[in-house]
């Protein structure tokens, strides 16, 4: 039997009570209702009519004649009245003799013996009714009493009844269910020796067998792909535990699950105070673990103090899941210290070169300026533009040496920076007089928009500056002539913004994020070449010393704006 059938029965069978239950009770109110309304009508009615011509016969004592006319009318009326409701034996003769003696009475009202025969008749027919009630009403006592033990004892058995369906019935279809559930839990912790086994021939012994099948197939797929799992994880980890840049493997609950020979060195820890623990618990004692954790040096470089020496390192996290549910993370160390020293060893060969140059470039130049000079000599119009192209290449070393150097104390961390409370308008104004005479030169007109009540910012006034000159420099350089840059400074929360915007060709998107790159030059923009690439990167270094923040928007077509920013004082 299904089991859609078994409840049906049972909705059935409690419906079935409920209306025998219900009927049985309906039927005996009934029967109770039929007697007490059978009472009042054969019995208490004539009563109440006898009682009433009795009534009228004291009225007739009266000498009034009207009032005489009207109790006999009355009296006649009541007595109508009785002769419909005849229920008990002798009754209908008891009516026929009231109406002869009340024909007689019509005619002789007065007659004080016919008035006693009448009364006396009343009183035989309301001894009549009221002994046939008092019989009928100890006959309704009965069948009431009756009804309620039969009520009782089928509301005991229905009562019983229900008590075991109440009992057992639910447990027939719940028990099952709730052996499924645990062989469900048995299944889900790798328990595939679980069967179940319903003596039913329904949908639960259907889905037994088909449990059973599934757990007998999974039992037979874990035993033959255990050693082949156990082979592939052992791979793995020794895949890992040869790698030379630390890892750190943890689930999606960010345990620890796995953490190469190489992350231990770096971590100072050993693999069972780690392995298997919370990364969050280990990073309390841990320093290097609360780093990686914090993500704050991702794509960036870390120093770590390591076997006696330092190295530097990149932080790289991998998100590991699988269709769409995340698995855990793999946080991989990079280890650059080698490109670090190299990219030192640069550096400071840059500076020691930048450094050598400066001073027998500034002795060309103070030759040159010698030569262009009419009392040492004169020379010829070759000669003039000879020495005006080794001035102009001469500045552009030094700009170039200049350059250099600043990149090079920036790498270092050795930029020096001067602050003290300086107005933005000071700086603008200092930036605009160095641009100016380029500016005439191109025709280009420099707009400046201040916000009011500007407040001061605590800064390098002279690094700052550089900045400012470079933006509006470039600015200059790329606007063709007749067109207006815009110096713009305002305050936001807690900075002043400066903002330089141009009306060149603009910035390609796929260039933008490499803008402040070292020497990388936008293609194409600039025909000539002239620059180094490494103005926009040495800006970004002095404001970022200063805790300010630069960026670039700009749009194809639509010029470019450059600007920064810089904390309040």
């Amino acid at each position: 039997m299904k089991t859609k059938t078994k409840l049906t029965l049972g909705i059935w069978f409690l419906f079935i009570v409920i209306l025998v239950m219900g009927l049985t009770g309906t039927h005996y109110i009934y029967k109770m209702g039929e007697d007490a309304k059978s009472i009042l009508k054969d019995n208490y009615e004539s009563i109440e009519y006898a009682k009433a011509m009795m009534e009228q016969l004291d009225e007739l004592h009266t000498a009034d004649a009207a009032k005489t006319q009207t109790a006999l009318a009355l009296f006649e009326k009541y007595l109508v009245l009785e002769k419909k409701n005849i229920t008990e034996i002798g009754e209908k003769e008891l009516a026929e003799e009231l109406s002869l003696s009340a024909e007689q009475l019509k005619k002789n009202p007065a007659s004080t013996e016919l008035m006693l025969s009448i009364r006396e008749k009343l009183f035989k027919l309301s001894e009549m009714n009221m002994q046939a009630l008092v019989r009928k009403n100890n006959v309704a006592q009965k069948n009431a009493q009756q009804a309620v033990i039969y009520i009782s004892l089928l509301l005991a058995v229905c009562v019983m009844i229900c008590f075991s369906f109440i009992v057992n019935f639910p447990g027939y279809i719940a028990n099952p269910i709730r052996q499924l559930t645990e062989g469900i839990k048995q299944i889900a912790n790798k328990r595939y020796d679980q069967r179940l086994h319903f003596q039913a021939g329904d949908e639960f012994g259907e889905l037994a067998e088909a449990f059973n099948s599934m757990a007998k197939q999974l039992d037979t797929y874990e035993n033959s792909n255990l050693a082949k799992i156990l082979f592939e994880k052992k791979r793995i980890e020794t895949i890992i535990n040869n790698m030379q840049d630390p890892i750190v493997v943890l689930d999606e609950a960010n345990s620890i699950l796995f953490v190469n020979p190489q992350a231990l060195a770096v971590l100072g820890t050993k693999d069972e105070e780690v392995i298997g623990k919370h990364a969050s618990d280990v990073a309390l004692s841990n320093d290097l673990m609360r780093t990686l954790l914090s993500g704050q040096f991702i794509s960036k470089e870390l120093k770590i103090y390591a076997n006696g020496k330092e190295s530097y390192f990149v932080q790289e996290v991998f998100d590991v899941s699988n269709e769409n549910k995340k698995l855990g993370k793999v946080i991989v160390l990079k280890n650059i210290t080698k490109f670090h020293e190299l990219d030192e060893a640069k550096t400071n060969f840059i500076a020691t070169i930048s450094h050598e140059l400066k001073t027998p470039i500034s002795s060309i130049k103070m030759s040159v300026k010698l030569l262009e000079d009419d009392r040492i000599g004169l020379v010829n119009q070759e000669q003039k533009q000879l020495i005006s192209n080794i001035a102009d290449d001469t500045q552009r070393l030094l700009k170039i040496t200049a350059e250099l150097l600043d990149l090079a104390q920036a790498e270092t961390g050795n930029i020096q920076l001067s602050f003290r409370k300086t107005a933005p308008k000071a700086i603008v104004d200092y930036s605009i007089d160095a641009v100016k005479v380029m500016a005439e030169q191109k025709h280009i007109k420099l707009e400046v928009n201040y916000q009011p009540n500007l407040p001061e910012i605590n800064s390098d006034m002279e690094k700052t500056a550089w900045v400012l000159v470079n933006f509006l420099s470039n600015a200059i350089r790329y606007s063709p002539e007749n067109e207006t840059v815009t110096i713009t400074i305002s305050s936001e929360k807690h900075n002043v913004v400066f903002s330089v915007k141009d009306q060149g060709k603009g910035i390609e998107e796929k260039y933008r994020t490499k803008i402040f790159e070292r020497y990388f030059k936008v293609p194409g923009l600039d025909k000539n070449q002239s620059g180094t690439g490494l103005g926009l990167a040495i800006s970004k270094d002095f404001i970022e010393a200063q805790n300010g923040t630069i960026w670039v928007n700009s749009e194809l077509g639509e010029g470019s704006m450059f600007a920064f920013k810089l904390p309040i004082a």
